[in-house]
């Protein structure tokens, strides 16, 4: 299996403990997806240094490498997806990777040119710009069914594609793109639906730009969008991955998912999660 190479950089978060008097008794290697989550990630880190933990941030650009990287031991965690791409990774690869915290649910949201004002000024024949990958593309045709312009089969579950649209009556193109190049399609495709994490980085302000978000309308989003830190199962009760869980589910992480999401993704932590009982309910759907 390749290995990550050229595709990550190595957030400068490792920290010299000797510096506050504190002696390192285990480094920990997260891999995160994007420049959010590496400002977090590495504010977790600055705090964790101070309980004798090193925690070392590797940064992606797309969501296909981080859990390859785990499963080869170049990471200890990843902490970038929601339950249903793990889901969908673990039974497509046959893989061990189980999820041990609950971070945060992201939004996807819908944004439009300059032309298209709202959801009910989508022109007939519109093109759409979805991600391509199964759970990020079903979520994307879900909220196109949340608001009014297409249908899906129920069947599909949380993970329809092009071939479930049962009705599309403004005769929408459907345009699928790695999700990391959605929000930068937008001009060549009418509107793009897009992770909250790439539309940011691609300079959206979510609350403000978007002509919907799926998660204002809750009572219609699956928790299966609720992303996680992952571990490989054998290390799941591992007692300084759970510190790690513990330190990142904060009120500190809380006003940083907030600044750095422009107050868009939702802290989705509470006491008695279970994320292991959740995934195994989910993987056997």
């Amino acid at each position: 299996m390749k290995k990550f190479k050229a595709f990550a950089t190595l957030g400068l978060a490792s920290i010299a403990l000797a510096a506050c008097g504190a002696q390192t008794n285990e480094t920990v290697k997260v891999g995160v997806v994007g420049d959010t989550a590496t400002q977090i990630w590495e504010n977790v880190a600055e705090r964790a240094a101070e309980e004798g933990i090193t925690v070392e941030v590797v940064t992606f650009s797309d969501y296909t490498q981080p859990n390859r990287a785990l499963e080869d031991g170049e990471l200890d965690l990843n902490a970038f997806q929601h339950t249903a791409f793990l889901a969908d990774y673990v039974a497509e690869n046959d893989s061990d990777l189980v999820p041990i915290g609950y971070t945060f649910i992201s939004p996807m949201g819908m944004y439009a040119t300059e032309e298209i004002t709202d959801v009910e000024s989508i022109p007939e024949g519109a093109s759409i710009a979805i991600p391509n990958d199964p759970t990020n593309g079903g979520r994307a045709l879900l909220l196109l069914e949340a608001a009014g312009l297409i249908e899906v089969d129920d069947a599909a579950s949380y993970t329809p594609t092009v071939d479930d649209i049962t009705a599309n009556d403004k005769n929408l193109t459907i345009d699928e793109l790695d999700a990391a190049q959605v929000p930068r399609a937008l001009g060549d495709d009418d509107l793009v639906i897009a992770n909250t994490n790439y539309a940011v980085d691609a300079g959206f302000v979510p609350r403000e730009d978007a002509i919907y978000i799926d998660t204002d309308h809750m009572d219609k989003v699956s928790g299966v969008y609720k992303n996680t830190i992952v571990a490989k199962s054998e290390n799941a009760d591992s007692e300084t991955f759970q510190k790690v869980v513990e330190l990142y589910q904060s009120d500190e992480t809380k006003e940083l998912i907030a600044e750095f999401s422009a107050d868009t993704d939702m802290p989705i932590w509470a006491e008695g999660d279970d994320p292991q009982a959740d995934f195994q309910t989910i993987v056997g759907e």
